[in-house]
């Protein structure tokens, strides 16, 4: 198969309740990091690897996202509903997957994922769905404590868990598995990994997404300078704009 047969659906339909600084007037998707949406963000990591045939999930103020000038991408906007659960956003995409395998994604999920190393890696491990995982970095800082004294703080640590960082690859099978009303990350995923249908490909590198006001202050400040404290590295450029 091509690299640019393989279609990447974006869920671009909630409400961003947590972002509601921006969200009560524009789609999450619409949010900005410098002067570029954070869902353009999204799709030209996808394009760099010339994955360019985007599925839009829209839902909230989605009109917003259709009159938006996106660059020379093929896109098809489709109207999943204002209160549809990302499961039941996908479902109701299924009609616009006319490949074996797919790319699912958030609308803010920042990376410097090799899209090519984890479409491999679902083709390898021949499951229904492959998610990304993520080791994200603390909100606090960790104080290990000995006989109640601290022997060692440190500030905002990589976590030892994995959590869901998106970036999934489904086979076309994932629809049998939802309906729409379904949430993704609840009974559908359970299920897959009930039946030891869920692969998971660890990436070890740069990963944020934009939940809240605070991640908004942090990716803009990356984007507009060479260090963020947060994450306690320096950058050449923003870690995620693997693109030219």
């Amino acid at each position: 198969m091509q690299t640019e047969d393989i279609p990447v659906v974006i869920l671009a339909g909630g409400k961003g309740m947590r972002l509601r600084e921006y969200t009560e007037f524009m789609p999450k998707g619409l949010v900005p990091i410098g002067s570029i949406p954070v869902i353009l963000h999204v799709m030209k990591i996808y394009a760099h690897y010339g994955f360019k045939k985007f599925i839009l999930c829209l839902g909230y103020k989605g009109e917003m996202l259709k009159e938006y000038p996106f660059p020379n991408f093929e896109i098809a906007f489709v109207d999943t509903g204002l209160e549809t659960n990302t499961g039941g956003r996908i479902k109701r995409i299924e009609k616009y997957i006319d490949t074996e395998n797919f790319f699912a994604n958030y609308c803010d999920g920042l990376a410097d994922i090799d899209l090519h190393k984890l479409l491999s890696h679902h083709l390898k491990k021949n499951k229904i769905a492959t998610v990304t995982g993520i080791n994200p970095m603390s909100s606090f800082g960790i104080l290990e404590v000995q006989d109640g004294l601290a022997i060692s703080f440190k500030e905002k640590p990589k976590l030892s868990g994995i959590i869901n960082g998106g970036y999934f690859v489904f086979n076309k099978k994932i629809f049998d598995y939802l309906d729409d009303s379904s949430i993704l990350e609840e009974e559908p995923l359970k299920q897959l990994v009930s039946e030891r249908q869920l692969a998971v490909y660890t990436h070890n590198g740069f990963w944020q997404c934009m939940d809240t006001y605070k991640d908004f202050e942090r990716l803009n400040k990356l984007w507009g300078t060479d260090k963020l404290p947060h994450f306690d590295v320096n950058y050449a450029k923003p870690p995620w704009k693997i693109w030219e």
